[in-house]
């Protein structure tokens, strides 16, 4: 990837001019901490890289460093702010909105707060849905639950209605949580406020448990999706030892990239066969997924089997494609199909096997989050509440090169994230499960 070509300049809605009330804790002791509009993040740490760069007399691309500013925006006491979840459910989201809320009415002192109800559909009047007051009191206890206190929706919504409703409310600054749709419904609600020359910020906060937002090196979400997937594969794996010829087969979340499946798969090493989007492989033939399955059977008795929801939808190519409410295709079962194949595969072969599928998807998806993602939550809250303060809009908060940083949200939506077929991640899970390649010679 050329770095170089990348835009990371952060618009503000002007100067900030307000003493930051982080100068000085409780006991007045000057606060330390405050982050310069010059300390940026390298986007990449290549050497070689770098020197060839700086060779050429260009400008090393950087990430501003996320944090608080001396100097702010918004006075906090006249200041509204909303926070709006969107999409899927994910391990976090109540962490994120309980870090948002604590962050603005301490840190700020901001009084103001309101949870937008049911995602996008909360601005638009015609749905009814009311809006929560959000104060320390009622977020305080959210970390224990799954899900989003405030709820969520799919699908597009009218972006002049949703500015409407920002305008009548006060609004300040508006936090959106959600993954690639929510990023590019937030840039266009930028674009409106400042098409309208509004003052209101908008903050994005990546939310994705596939792990695939690009240029964010990991979302919230994945840490506890990987953990409870491991669950799943031990227990798998100890139904696929119990019985002759015994197959456990798992399907985990991965529309379209496979880090789940690898990163559980590497966890956990029970597993003998990885399938994930970004690597092609073929069912049948001499070197296919179900003849290396037969063979793996043969040597050992009982085989462990994980797969992307992504995975393998070539298979399904002469069906027609369907869509959700947010635009995205439905993908096919591959978990369904797999299971239906293997069986007939046997089946024909009169080879008895005890085929064993799950599907935790859901389960997942709705857990509160563990320790490792409550961490990485408060981290991502607080420093979103720093950047709305600072009066900074059309942005996300990431993780990059182990730092917390500001993106512009035209330089990560509507691209994606995904597992190197020759990089380091796959090549370990290749050799960890030893499948090699499953496509055949004319499929190469």
């Amino acid at each position: 990837m050329d770095y170089n070509r990348i835009e990371t300049k952060i618009p503000t809605l002007g100067e900030s001019k307000i003493p930051s009330p982080l100068q000085k804790w409780r006991n007045a002791t000057p606060i330390s901490r405050f982050v310069s509009e010059d300390d940026r993040i390298t986007i990449d740490v290549n050497v070689n890289n770098l020197c060839r760069t700086i060779t050429a007399g260009k400008t090393i691309t950087s990430f501003e460093l996320a944090g608080p500013r001396n100097k702010i925006y918004f006075d906090p006491i006249k200041l509204r702010c909303a926070l709006v979840t969107c999409g899927g459910l994910c391990p976090g989201l109540n962490d994120i909105i309980r870090s948002i809320v604590l962050g603005l009415y301490y840190g700020y002192g901001v009084r103001h707060i309101y949870g937008i109800r049911y995602g996008l559909q909360g601005f638009i009047p015609s749905y009814g849905h009311d809006v929560m007051e959000l104060k320390p009191d009622s977020v305080v206890n959210i970390s224990k639950m799954g899900g989003s206190i405030l709820g969520s929706s799919r699908g597009p919504q009218a972006i002049e209605e949703i500015v409407d409703s920002l305008e009548r409310m006060n609004i300040g600054v508006l936090f959106m949580i959600g993954g690639d749709g929510t990023l590019m419904a937030a840039s266009k609600i930028a674009d409106n406020i400042a098409e309208r020359g509004l003052k209101i910020s908008v903050v994005g906060i990546p939310k994705t448990i596939d792990n695939d937002i690009h240029l964010v090196s990991q979302s919230f979400g994945f840490d506890t999706a990987v953990d409870v997937a491991t669950q799943a594969i031990k227990g798998a794996h100890n139904e696929a030892e119990g019985y002759p010829n015994g197959i456990g087969l798992i399907k985990l979340m991965g529309r379209h990239s496979g880090f789940i499946a690898a990163t559980a798969s590497l966890a956990q090493q029970d597993v003998n066969f990885v399938l994930i989007p970004e690597v092609d492989f073929d069912l049948e033939g001499p070197n296919g997924f179900l003849s290396a399955l037969e063979k793996r059977l043969s040597l050992r008795r009982h085989a462990v089997i994980v797969a992307a929801e992504g995975a393998g939808q070539k298979f399904f190519k002469d069906n027609k494609k369907e869509f959700d409410e947010s635009g995205n295709v439905r993908l096919k079962d591959i978990g369904l199909f797999l299971k239906e194949s293997i069986t007939s595969y046997f089946k024909t072969r009169e080879i008895d096997i005890a085929l064993k599928y799950i599907d935790p998807s859901y389960i997942i998806r709705s857990l509160p989050a563990n320790a490792n993602d409550r961490v990485f939550c408060s981290f991502l809250g607080r420093a979103a509440v720093h950047a709305g303060l600072a009066g900074k809009t059309k942005l996300l908060i990431g993780r990059w090169n182990n730092q917390f940083v500001h993106l512009p949200i035209s330089a990560s939506a509507g691209k994606r994230k995904q597992v190197n077929p020759t990089g380091n991640l796959w090549l370990n899970v290749l050799e960890a499960t030893g499948q090699g390649s499953l496509q055949n010679e004319e499929s190469l």
